[in-house]
């Protein structure tokens, strides 16, 4: 082996020592297996005078007449409900895939009516149901408030966090199976987090390479197909295997984002910068005013003069110098940051550059505004 053959042979090594190779289940997920979503409607009660301010015929009121009825309890419709330790919720929670009944999930709660505070509350027994309208599980037990709230006699009041969501760890049963198509077929399909078709390429090569030729091949830039073992009892070992798989992801395209709420700009280490001359001047215009009293000549206590104020306005003008640099071609990350850096320009200077950059075809990237 020559020199140079020697010397790109250790480039190369370095270069593939280096690269940062991720596991297929960091890269992909797999149709069919997934959480599903799961609301209900209940009512924590046992506040301590933070709960709905119930009246007759509001959605609280009804709900707890409902449930006294359902427990035996007949209240006359005459007789109007009023309790301060009350309030009416909804539950959310997320089922995760292969669920089975009887395992717990945890919930959160969010007070819907008027209450101040959910601390020191119970959720009664209250159906989550999925999107299809089957009850896929059932919620109870005691709130856990990361909030606080308190209140004077004069109106004053001080909440620290909110006080009027809470969370009920494992608080949740399962009752109900959602179907996965898992252990159907001879296939499943991965879905890439994010389209890329040198991603997906390379995947199926990693997958062929270390299972058999024509185990999966690539259906788009965000699927690939694989062949699974017929028998469900051997799946789950296969899955095992091909979720702890390498693969060397893509690099990413060039993209700028630009959060225009808070002036966050986030550049990639994929943005380049053709050759281009940028001079970004800072204009400062300053305007004082000020009043300008007149006093009449004091002749005596009765003159006729008359006491004026007359406005007086400056203005000054101050631009900043040296704002003028030189980006050379195929300019990185780094250097674009050292050379905005250099002088001085803030977000906004450097999102209103990027833009010019953008606009002049010297800058190739995307920029993406959020």
């Amino acid at each position: 082996m020559n020199i140079k053959s020697l010397i790109s042979f250790i480039v190369l090594a370095l270069m593939l020592s280096t690269a940062q190779a991720e596991r297929i289940k960091d890269l992909a997920s797999i149709t069919g297996v997934r959480s599903n979503q799961l609301v209900g409607y209940g009512i924590v009660v046992g506040l301590n005078g933070t709960g709905d301010k119930v009246k007759a015929g509001d959605f609280t009121s009804q709900s707890l007449r409902s449930m006294l009825s359902h427990l035996g309890v007949k209240i006359p419709a005459a007789i109007q409900i009023k309790s301060k330790n009350v309030a009416a919720v909804i539950i959310h929670a997320s089922l995760p895939p292969f669920a089975s009944p009887g395992q717990k999930i945890n919930v959160t709660v969010n007070a819907v009516g008027e209450a101040s505070s959910l601390r020191g509350g119970s959720l009664l027994m209250s159906p989550l149901k999925g999107a299809d309208g089957q009850v896929y599980g059932i919620a109870q037990g005691n709130l856990v408030v990361g909030g606080l709230s308190a209140s004077g006699a004069d109106g004053s009041k001080v909440s620290v966090n909110i006080p009027t969501v809470g969370s009920i760890p494992n608080g949740a049963t399962v009752e109900r199976t959602v179907y996965s198509p898992f252990n159907e077929g001879s296939s499943i399909t991965l879905n890439l987090h994010s389209f890329d078709f040198t991603t997906a390429n390379r995947l199926a090569n990693s997958i062929n390479t270390a299972i058999g030729p024509q185990t999966s091949h690539t259906v788009n830039g965000g699927s690939i197909k694989v062949n699974m073992p017929r028998d469900p009892a051997q799946r789950v070992a296969f899955m095992s295997l091909l979720e702890n798989l390498e693969v060397q992801p893509a690099q990413t395209a060039a993209r700028i984002i630009i959060n225009s709420r808070t002036g966050t700009v986030v550049i990639n280490n994929q943005v380049k910068v053709r050759a281009a001359a940028v001079s970004h001047g800072n204009l400062t215009v300053t305007i004082t005013e000020r009043s300008n009293v007149s006093q009449p000549d004091a002749g005596g206590a009765f003159s006729e003069g008359e006491t004026v104020v007359t406005p007086e306005t400056d203005i000054s003008v101050v631009e900043e110098d040296k704002r003028m640099f030189v980006f050379d071609p195929g300019v990185s990350l780094d250097q674009i940051v050292a050379a905005v850096n250099q002088v001085g320009a803030g977000p906004s200077d450097l999102v209103a550059i990027l833009e010019a950059l953008k606009s002049a075809g010297a800058l190739t990237a995307e920029l993406i505004v959020i």
